[in-house]
């Protein structure tokens, strides 16, 4: 069999293992997930609150500080995800008419430079978005500014972590859909998010600041304001998606969870949407199996969608720039700006070298075609060729083997053959009995003499009259075989 070593270029490498992490206030969640074929298991867990703050507070320190929090759980994984605070997330809309795609991105690069205060070009964008009738999309942008983003990258980097993406819990716990709209409402540490989702995007986000109140060690949940600025942003909503909202999920600890469901029950009963206090994963959730009693949050979520190759809806890690624009933003002034004119002259000369290679090439292969088809048949003939050449052996190895064989024994039949074997074409074995001891030496002398046979060997003599021998040799003829002595053979 042949070994063949196939090399596949630009082909990311899939996780098996990732780390889910979650960022909310000081509140860092964490989950390692593995996947093995068609599941998803926990292998570890951890739950922490940073003392120090990622934005303000000096990379090296936030970064012992995690990386101290993820030894204690025992985690060891470097590929992590990362879902972002929803107070860090900027939203705008607009609607998209239809339009080819490249009309479609200018159009939603103005849209954005509209719909946020901040320049663009100092925030890391992403848009989802939700079909409405006559093909016309309800675009969500959803923004962070990278003064935000970069230091987080430093921080994860001094922590040993390598990230494949910035998303939002939110969204993991609440995926779009094509099918019916859902209001989801995630309690966090100090606020709630709140996200409506239809026709397979996210219509509406929002982090609903000051909704969660401290009195002393115990929380409180400002369920009422909860439900009217949820009413609120439904309202917003173009009236085909407001329409299609039926459901509305809350996510979050069981005792504020269920007394926020008693309040959007009271607020939305007229409008017959039914609210579910979600304690665990649906099934089929991410198309590949979980436990039953996987935590329900966005670090599991995030970790669970990207082990089962579910893109994020938002994405806000900044595309990690190639060697090349790497190389131009670091050598890209002074001296060696000239340097690189030189040098762009120098490629520009190869170029030229190997445009003039080109020319010759393409009149070499006009003289190949012409001579091609004549080489396929010649070709087709020589593989014929080789392909029945085993079938027409004219050598006759085999019956030249028995003739010098025959010449060699005596033809008065004091020497017989019983067994001749030959093996892999060279090597035989031949047993035999001889009842008289002089005409059996002058039978090995023969074979030894003979051309063609070497390596003879008595491998056994047993008994004297009759005597049983057993002996071998190689068959390796050097000539055409020898007459001995014109002996007749048996």
């Amino acid at each position: 069999m042949n070994n063949v070593l196939k090399i596949k270029f630009g082909k990311r490498k899939r996780l098996t293992n990732l780390l889910g992490l979650t960022l909310d206030g000081p509140r860092l969640e964490g989950v390692v997930l593995h996947r093995n074929n068609g599941s998803i298991t926990v292998q570890q867990t951890c739950s922490a609150t940073l003392s120090l703050d990622p934005l303000t507070a000096a990379p090296e320190l936030v970064a012992r500080e995690i990386r101290n929090h993820l030894e204690a759980a025992g985690i060891r994984e470097r590929h992590c995800i990362l879902g972002l605070p929803l107070k860090w997330v900027l939203t705008a809309g607009t609607e998209l008419p239809p339009l080819p795609d490249a009309d479609a991105a200018s159009l939603l690069q103005i849209e954005a430079e509209r719909g946020f205060h901040s320049d663009i070009t100092t925030l890391q964008l992403a848009d989802s978005r939700c079909a409405l009738a006559g093909d016309k999309k309800h675009v969500t942008f959803a923004a962070v500014s990278k003064g935000q983003i970069n230091p987080l990258i430093a921080v994860l980097t001094a922590a040993k972590l390598k990230p494949v993406s910035f998303s939002l819990g939110l969204t993991a716990l609440q995926a779009p859909s094509a099918k019916d709209g859902v209001l989801a409402l995630v309690i966090g540490e100090t606020g709630v998010g709140l996200q409506i989702t239809c026709n397979g995007g996210v219509a509406a986000l929002r982090g609903l600041e000051g909704t969660m109140e401290s009195e002393g060690s115990r929380r409180v949940l400002q369920a009422g304001v909860i439900a009217r600025e949820a009413r609120i942003t439904l309202g917003q909503l173009p009236p085909d998606l407001r329409a299609g909202v039926r459901h509305i999920r809350i996510f979050g600890p069981r005792d504020l969870a269920r007394q926020l469901a008693d309040e959007m029950e009271l607020a939305f009963e007229p409008m017959g949407l039914d609210v579910e206090v979600v304690s665990a994963w649906r099934p089929n959730e991410f198309g590949v199996e979980v436990p039953p009693d996987a935590p329900v949050s966005g670090a599991f979520g995030l970790a669970a969608r990207r082990l089962a190759d579910v893109a994020p809806v938002f994405e806000f890690l900044p595309p990690r720039p190639t060697m090349l624009e790497q190389f131009v933003a670091r050598y890209s002034t002074g001296k060696i700006r000239t340097a690189g004119m030189a040098a762009a002259a120098v490629v520009a000369i190869v170029l030229g070298m190997f445009l003039v290679q080109q020319i010759e090439l393409m009149h070499l292969r006009s003289e190949w075609k012409s001579m091609s088809a004549k080489v396929a048949d010649l070709s087709a003939l020589q593989d014929k060729v080789q392909r029945y050449r085993p079938w027409y052996d004219d050598t006759y190895r085999d019956l030249s083997i028995l003739r010098q064989l025959t010449l060699a024994f005596p033809s008065t039949g004091v020497v017989t053959a019983k067994t001749i074997e030959i093996h892999n074409g060279n090597q035989v074995t031949c047993t035999g009995i001889a009842t008289d001891s002089g005409e059996w030496l002058q039978t090995l002398d023969r074979l030894r003499s003979t051309a063609g046979i070497s390596d003879v060997t008595v491998e056994q003599e047993r008994g004297k009259a009759p005597m049983e021998f057993t002996i071998d040799f190689q068959w390796a003829p050097n000539g055409a075989p020898v007459d001995n002595g014109g002996q007749n053979g048996n």
